[in-house]
């Protein structure tokens, strides 16, 4: 019979519910991708939230600033593979972006679109930068360079090796044999 409260009343029929935590569960303390993500939502979520008071931009909005800052003339592509985001968001952002005239899509060889800041995308980048640039004071505030240096050398080689495992997967996902 599922356990609950005085208030809480369960369904007929509701007897297999689970009302107790399981033994066999993660520890959420300890579980390395889990705290990476609490702290990337917790990041993003300051982040956007004041890009979008001040400037009426999102994260993604940013992300692709970012991108065509370091990479001029990347495609949606390219952008979507250096952001590591869905294709989908990334064409959202263009699409915004563009009706802002922040970027530019030019025509480029092969039938290839090229992308491009607007001289008020860049001032747009250097007022959106000190936003971004705010969450990692915050994360990386009394720690010595040796360490935030180890910590990049870190999730970088995490990165990669997720990459690794994603490939390997997709690949093997492609050997595998059509069902009839």
């Amino acid at each position: 019979m599922p356990r609950g409260t005085a208030s809480t009343r369960f369904p007929a029929g509701s007897d297999d519910l689970l009302t107790e935590p399981l033994t066999g569960t993660i520890d959420p303390e300890n579980f390395t991708p889990r705290l990476i993500a609490l702290l990337s939502n917790a990041l993003v979520w300051r982040e956007s939230h004041e890009l979008r008071r001040r400037f009426g931009l999102g994260t993604n909005d940013w992300r692709v600033i970012s991108a065509l800052a370091i990479r001029p003339g990347a495609s949606a592509t390219e952008v979507t593979d250096f952001i590591g985001v869905n294709k989908a968001v990334v064409s959202k952002s263009v699409t915004t972006l563009a009706a802002r005239e922040l970027i530019t899509l030019v025509d480029g060889p092969r039938g290839s679109r090229p992308l491009y800041l607007t001289p008020a995308g860049v001032r747009m980048h250097d007022e959106m930068l000190p936003v971004s640039t705010n969450g990692q004071d915050i994360i990386l505030e009394g720690m010595d360079p040796a360490h935030v240096a180890a910590l990049n050398t870190l999730l970088r080689d995490m990165i990669d090796k997720v990459r690794v495992a994603n490939a390997d997967e997709a690949a093997e996902l492609d050997e595998a044999p059509t069902p009839v």
